[in-house]
């Protein structure tokens, strides 16, 4: 059951701000209730120390916490260790139902007693022995193809799944806005699904560091599995068409992708 503060004790002015400022950031996008809002926070960590006690803090200080407000399968991940960055980063995924669920979302942790007691640790740490070293903050609004996350059903270990996360960046928000139409009219995310890549979600990006982008996540039961779904991707004639189209020439201009393992607690 949710537990939102009463209406009356938020912030009119910090609301509107927001609203304001996730319209703002990407041209053509309806902030309607019908689609999901992401959050991917990512914490850099040097060193294993900072890893155990963020381990601690989101098992059993936040993710406990964002379920009394009711938001529910939070994912928890890390790059594999074939990947550049693995032990340094720690994504956090946290599906919200609206934008005004996330932005009441931090006035409700701290009338938490629970949360503020088990996350003592974090919250008040010293300043010369902080839990990570920066945290970066996405916030993304789901898909019309896919309004909804979704939740795989691997059965095999954590340690052996394998999430992807890309990032498809644009020259211009024109070309952004024209990709994400390849997703949605043009049936890529249809493929994606139809080949069964257990998606997690595909997201406009609303505010982050490298806009215009698009992000989303798929899934696989290992290694091998991942590597078998991109054959079958690069091999499907419904790619190859929509591939060919010219009207989405040119829509991406980097890619950026991770391979992670979902955290023993992740619930994604």
């Amino acid at each position: 059951m949710k537990t939102h503060l009463p209406k009356s004790t938020r912030s009119f002015a910090v609301k509107f701000t927001l609203l304001l400022l996730v319209s703002g950031l990407t041209s053509g996008i309806c902030l309607s209730q019908e689609r999901n809002i992401y959050q991917i926070k990512i914490y850099t960590i040097e060193n294993e120390e900072q890893e155990q006690r963020l381990d601690l803090f989101l098992k059993d200080a936040y993710i406990p916490a964002l379920h009394r407000t009711g938001i529910n399968n939070i994912g928890v991940f890390k790059p594999i260790e074939e990947e550049e960055m693995a032990g340094k980063l720690i994504y956090v995924l946290i599906p919200f139902e609206d934008i005004e669920q996330f932005e009441s979302l931090q006035a409700e942790l701290n009338h938490d007693k629970k949360f503020l007691n088990k996350g003592d640790d974090y919250i008040n740490s010293a300043f010369d022995n902080p839990p990570y070293a920066r945290i970066e903050s996405i916030i993304l609004r789901a898909f019309s193809s896919m309004p909804e996350y979704g939740v795989p059903t691997h059965t095999t270990a954590p340690s052996d799944q394998v999430y992807e996360l890309r990032s498809y960046q644009a020259a211009t928000e024109k070309l952004y806005e024209k990709k994400v139409e390849m997703f949605n009219e043009g049936g890529e995310s249809k493929i994606f699904m139809d080949l069964d890549f257990q998606p997690v979600f595909f997201g406009e990006v609303l505010s982050g560091a490298t806009m215009p982008n698009l992000m989303y996540m798929t899934s696989f039961k290992d290694k091998a599995s991942q590597g078998e779904h991109w054959s079958a991707f690069g091999a499907s004639p419904a790619w190859d068409k929509l591939k060919s189209d010219p009207q989405y020439n040119n829509t991406v201009s980097t890619i950026e992708k991770i391979l992670l393992h979902p955290a023993e607690y992740s619930e994604l």
